[in-house]
């Protein structure tokens, strides 16, 4: 995976978006095998402005070549996966109420009409409140090419509205997991971009 030199504005928002784009990827399947290889020849520095990120993204790659794909695949079976209640719930309603397909998600539904969004069944199955489903839309309004529509405005206000409300939470029922290896790295890099985006979209306000 090879990570952009961030030399400018416009190679900030591709690191951006990419890391969008995989968290939301490795959250939502078991990870494919070229996409682990990818990022088991990742070089190790932060894949994003800043330093913030360095030490967690050196983890995730770390564990990612620790440990071989069906290991990390049976991780997400085990966590989001199997028959019955999961380990952990991936969705913004069961942090936010305790329950899922409530207030949370009738309101990213919203919102996402307001942008003139909406989820594909036949290629998404879980509902919008998923974290991936949340990435996604993020890696779309920083990397979108319809700038009424993906610029810092919407950013701002999607990521205080659907991400910062929960994910640190998510992170910490990941981590908590026991058998969480991989998946906590992953939570790990994750609070840390939350956070960096946090602070980013403060200086903003």
């Amino acid at each position: 995976m090879t990570q952009p030199h961030l030399s400018s504005a416009l190679d900030e928002e591709t690191a951006r978006a990419e890391l969008y784009g995989l968290i939301s990827e490795l959250f939502y399947a078991p990870a494919r095998p070229e996409l682990l290889e990818q990022l088991r020849v990742a070089a190790t520095e932060a894949p994003a402005a800043g330093g913030f990120l360095e030490e967690p993204w050196r983890q995730l790659v770390g564990v990612a070549r620790e440990m071989d794909d069906r290991s990390i695949q049976n991780e997400h079976d085990a966590l989001f996966g199997g028959v019955g209640k999961p380990e952990v719930y991936a969705f913004a309603s069961h942090f936010l109420t305790g329950f899922l397909n409530e207030k949370p998600l009738a309101q990213m539904r919203t919102d996402l009409a307001a942008l003139g969004l909406g989820r594909d069944e036949t290629t998404m199955s879980e509902t919008e409140d998923h974290v991936s489903y949340v990435f996604e839309v993020m890696r779309f309004l920083v990397a979108g090419e319809d700038v009424a529509v993906s610029n810092l405005t919407q950013q701002a206000k999607f990521f205080a509205a659907h991400v910062q409300t929960w994910l640190p939470a998510f992170c910490d029922a990941v981590q908590a997991t026991p058998r969480a290896r991989f998946y906590a790295a992953l939570a790990e890099l994750t609070r840390a971009f939350v956070n960096v985006e946090a602070q980013g979209f403060d200086m903003l306000a």
